[in-house]
C-alpha cells in the first residue's frame, strides 16, 4: 500500500510512503501519520492511497505510525482544503494546521481515571474475617458493596481516608476490580450540570413567518442537495429557533450539524439553547473554540471524528469540525467581519461553510437582522434563497431610537462630553423602574490618546504609526497593535508642561461618567482588558441576566446577539467611531452595528429605547438604521458600490510588502506592479503601490496593493506562480489577503 501524503514540515510537495501492514487498517485518506523526512520524524497528512510514485516502490521509506484509529478530515475537508489552498493563496501546510487542531497534531494526552468495584460477593464471614484483621480493607469492600456502579478510586479513598496500599492490597487478593476509563473533557460542563443558564423547556410555538422559513429549510434537507438559504430576520424575531429547528430535523434523519457564531463571547448563551434542546434526546453537543483547553479540544474533537457526536457549536474554526454525515451548516450573524481570519490562512468563515455545504451536499443557512451586501447580491442573482422575519416574536415593539446631536451638546456642557443629559435621565429612570441598560462604545482602554494642550505633542507608540490609548485603571499607555506598554506620563515629555491631557473616550472612561451619575448603580465593564480569566465573560452574562448588574458597559464583545429580557435601554456613546475609517465598507459597518446593539433593547414585555450620540446625525447610515430600513440601505449603499465597481460587483485582493527599510518595500513594490501590468493588462485594476494606512506597524513600514478582479480562480493561482518565480530579498515579506475585511 502506497500513500501520497502533505507534510507538515515547511513545504508544499506530494511525497510518497508504504504503509507496513500493522498500519493498513488505521491508514486512509485524511489520517495523521508519522513520516520520516531526512533525519527526523514529521507529521503529515495523507491526501490519496494506491498512489503511483515516480520511483521504485522498494525504495520509498515507511509510515511511521497513525496518531488516531479514524482520519483527522473527512473526505468534503480534504477537498475543502485544496480549495482554500487555491483561492486564499494559502500553503497546504497552513491550511491543515488551521482545520486539525493543535492539541490533535501535538502530545495533548487522553485524560484518564480509575475505578473501584467488587470482584465478587463477599460472604458475611469473609466480612466479619475483615473486619477483625484490615478493617479498612472492610470498609472499602462495604462501601463499594453499596454502590450500583463503579467508583472512581480517587473519590472513595478520600472518602473512606484510606491509603492506596488498602485498596492494592484487595486488587491483588481479588477481592476487588480496578478499571482505567477515559474521562472526557466537556467544555462549558456547568451547562450540562445545571451550574450556567441553560433553559430548558418546549420548544415556543411559531408564528406564521418562522413557520414558513422553517418548512423552506426543511425542504431543501429533504431533497438532500446543496443548497444555501439567507434568513434576513429583524432583532428579536426568533432566527434561533429556526436554526434549532432545522438542526433538530438533521439529527432526526441521523445527520450532523455545525452552528457557527462570530464570536467566542456568543458561544456560552449558544451552547446553553442547543444543549437545552439536545443533551436531553441524547445529542452530545461538542463546543469548539480557540480558548478553550488543550483537553477539551482534544476530547471535543475526538468525539466528532469518531461519530460518537454530531453537533458542533463554536466561532469561526468551527467550520472545519470533522463530523460524518454532514447535512446542515448554521452560520449565525453572518455580516460579521469576525468570521475574517486575520492570518494565514485568510479564510472567510461564512464563505467557507457555503463552499464545504456545497462539497458535502448539505444545507448552508445564513441569519442575520442586518445581511452582508454580498449575500444581497447572491439573493438578487438566484444562489442564494431567501426567508425574511420582518417582526418581533409575540409582536413586541422595535425600539424607539433618538438620536443626540453632540455638537449641541459639547455647547450646552461647555466641555468634553461623554454622556448626554437625555442618556443620563433614561439612565436614572430604569434604574429606579429597576431595569437593565447596556453602554456601547468600540473601543477599549480609557481614552484614544494622550495630548500636550501647550505643544501639541501626542504619545505614539515608538514600534507602529498609531497613539498609544491610555488606561487609567493602571495609570499606562498601551499599543494595541504590537503590546508596547509604559507609565502614563505626568507632564508633557516633550516641553515639561504639566497641561497633558487625554483625548477621545473609551470603555474605562465611560465607566467613570456612569459611577458619578449613578453612584449606587451596580456595573460592570466588558473588553479584552477585563476578561483575561477563562470563564469571566460567561459569570458576568450570569449575573446580568440575574440582575446582579444594572449597567453593562462594553466594546463590541456585547453589541450582538446576546438576549436579556431585562434590557429596556441601550445606549451609543460614540456611533461615529466606525464612520470615519477609509475604507469602502464604513457605512454598511456603521449601519449594522447601529442595528445589531439597538437590537439588545426591548425583547422582554416592555418596549426598549436606544440613545444614539453622534457628531453626524444626518449620515445616510445613522438615519437608515434610525428607521430600521435595510432595503433602503442596501438599496442607496449598493448604487455607489456599482458606481464604482466595488466588491460586491467585483473581487478584491490586498497585497501586503512589509520590511525594516522603507525605501527598499517600495522599490520592490513598485518593480512587482509593473511585472503585474505587463503579464495581466486590462484584465486586472490595480491601485498602488503606496503606504498602509497604518504605516508601521511593530517596526516594519508597510507598503500595499489592491488588485480589482472578475474572477478570483482565474487571477489568483496565476499571481501566486508570479510570485514563486520574482526574486524576493530575503528582508521584505508579503501577504495576500482575498476578500479582505479590512483596509487598514
Amino acid at each position: 500500500m502506497i500513500v501520497g501524503v502533505q507534510p507538515m514540515a515547511g513545504f508544499d510537495k506530494l511525497l510518497h510512503y508504504r504503509v507496513p501492514a500493522s498500519l493498513r487498517a488505521d491508514v486512509r485518506p485524511g489520517s495523521l501519520v508519522r513520516v520520516p523526512i531526512v533525519n527526523r520524524q514529521k507529521l503529515a497528512i495523507v491526501v490519496e492511497v494506491d498512489a503511483i510514485p515516480d520511483c521504485a516502490p522498494e525504495k520509498l521509506k515507511l509510515v511511521t505510525a497513525a496518531l488516531h484509529a479514524f482520519p483527522a478530515l473527512t473526505p468534503d475537508l480534504l477537498a475543502l482544503a485544496k480549495w482554500m489552498h487555491a483561492y486564499y493563496a494559502a500553503r497546504m501546510e497552513s491550511v491543515f494546521e488551521a482545520m486539525i487542531p493543535a492539541a490533535v497534531r501535538g502530545e495533548a494526552n487522553v485524560k484518564e481515571e480509575k475505578y473501584l468495584s467488587l470482584a465478587r460477593t463477599l460472604t458475611a464471614d469473609e466480612l466479619a474475617a475483615f473486619r477483625k484483621k484490615a478493617p479498612q480493607q472492610a470498609r472499602l469492600c462495604e462501601f463499594l458493596r453499596q454502590q450500583f456502579k463503579p467508583a472512581k478510586k480517587s473519590l472513595v479513598l478520600s472518602r473512606l481516608d484510606c491509603t492506596a496500599a488498602v485498596a492494592a492490597a484487595l486488587i491483588k487478593r481479588g477481592f476487588v476490580r480496578e478499571e482505567t476509563r477515559h474521562v472526557e473533557r466537556v467544555a462549558y460542563a456547568d451547562s450540562l450540570s445545571g451550574g450556567g443558564e441553560i433553559v430548558t423547556g418546549l420548544p415556543p410555538k411559531l408564528n406564521e413567518e418562522q413557520a414558513a422559513a422553517v418548512d423552506s429549510v426543511h425542504a431543501s434537507l429533504a431533497r438532500e442537495k446543496f443548497a444555501v438559504h439567507l434568513l434576513h430576520g429583524v432583532t428579536g424575531s426568533g432566527k434561533t429557533e429556526v436554526y434549532l429547528r432545522a438542526v433538530e430535523e438533521v439529527l432526526a434523519a441521523g445527520g450532523s450539524a455545525i452552528y457557527l457564531v462570530p464570536e467566542v463571547a456568543l458561544t456560552p448563551q449558544t451552547v446553553s439553547r442547543l444543549r437545552g434542546r439536545f443533551e436531553a434526546a441524547g445529542h452530545q453537543t461538542v463546543v469548539w473554540h480557540s480558548r478553550l483547553s488543550e483537553g477539551e479540544r482534544l476530547d471535543g474533537w475526538q468525539a466528532l471524528a469518531s461519530g460518537q457526536a454530531r453537533v458542533v457549536v463554536g466561532a469561526r474554526s468551527a467550520v472545519f469540525a470533522p463530523v460524518h454525515d454532514l447535512r446542515l451548516i448554521v452560520v449565525d450573524e453572518e455580516h460579521e467581519p469576525a468570521y475574517k481570519q486575520d492570518e494565514t490562512p485568510r479564510y472567510h468563515g461564512r464563505d467557507v461553510a457555503v463552499y464545504r455545504a456545497k462539497l458535502a451536499n448539505a444545507v448552508c443557512l445564513l441569519g442575520s437582522a442586518t445581511p452582508s451586501l454580498e449575500s444581497v447580491v447572491n439573493v438578487r442573482a438566484g444562489k442564494y434563497q431567501i426567508n425574511r422575519l420582518l417582526r418581533r416574536v409575540d409582536d413586541k415593539k422595535m425600539p424607539d431610537i433618538q438620536i443626540v446631536d453632540m455638537r449641541i451638546e459639547l455647547m450646552r456642557q461647555r466641555g468634553l462630553v461623554t454622556l448626554s443629559r437625555l442618556l443620563v435621565d433614561h439612565m436614572h429612570q430604569r434604574f429606579e423602574r429597576k431595569e437593565q441598560t447596556i453602554l456601547f462604545i468600540n473601543r477599549r482602554g480609557y481614552s484614544s490618546s494622550m495630548l500636550c494642550r501647550k505643544c501639541g505633542h501626542v504619545e505614539e507608540c515608538p514600534h507602529c504609526s498609531v497613539t498609544l490609548t491610555y488606561h487609567r485603571a493602571d495609570e499606562t499607555l498601551k499599543c494595541h497593535l504590537c503590546g508596547h506598554e509604559r507609565g502614563a506620563p505626568a507632564v508633557c515629555p516633550k516641553c515639561a508642561a504639566p497641561d497633558i491631557r487625554w483625548r477621545g473616550l473609551g470603555t474605562q472612561r465611560i465607566e467613570e461618567a456612569v459611577r458619578r451619575v449613578l453612584p449606587r448603580a451596580r456595573l460592570e465593564r466588558v473588553d479584552t482588558d477585563t476578561m483575561s480569566k477563562k470563564n469571566r465573560f460567561r459569570q458576568i452574562l450570569n449575573d446580568f441576566r440575574a440582575g446582579k448588574i444594572d449597567v453593562l458597559i462594553g466594546t463590541q464583545m456585547i453589541g450582538k446577539g446576546l438576549d436579556f429580557p431585562n434590557v429596556t435601554l441601550v445606549g451609543l456613546v460614540d456611533a461615529d467611531l466606525s464612520m470615519h475609517v477609509p475604507d469602502f465598507r464604513a457605512n454598511e459597518r456603521t449601519f449594522q452595528l447601529l442595528v445589531q446593539v439597538a437590537g439588545r433593547a426591548g425583547r422582554g414585555d416592555r418596549t426598549g429605547e436606544v440613545v444614539v450620540q453622534t457628531f453626524t446625525p444626518k449620515a445616510e447610515a445613522i438615519q437608515f438604521a434610525r428607521h430600521a430600513d435595510f432595503d433602503g440601505f442596501a438599496e442607496a449603499e449598493l448604487g455607489m458600490r456599482k458606481k464604482f465597481n466595488y466588491p460586491p460587483y467585483r473581487h478584491l485582493v490586498h497585497h501586503l510588502f512589509r520590511g525594516r527599510n522603507p525605501e527598499k518595500i517600495q522599490f520592490y513594490a513598485d518593480q512587482w506592479v509593473k511585472r503585474v501590468e505587463k503579464t495581466f493588462g486590462a484584465a486586472v485594476e490595480i491601485r498602488g503601490p503606496t503606504p498602509a494606512p497604518i504605516e508601521k506597524v511593530k517596526d516594519e513600514y508597510r507598503y500595499q496593493v489592491w488588485y480589482f478582479v472578475a474572477r478570483v480562480t482565474a487571477f489568483v493561482p496565476e499571481l501566486v506562480k508570479m510570485q514563486n518565480e520574482f526574486t524576493w530579498p530575503d528582508d521584505v515579506s508579503q501577504v495576500l489577503d482575498v476578500d479582505p475585511m479590512s483596509l487598514t
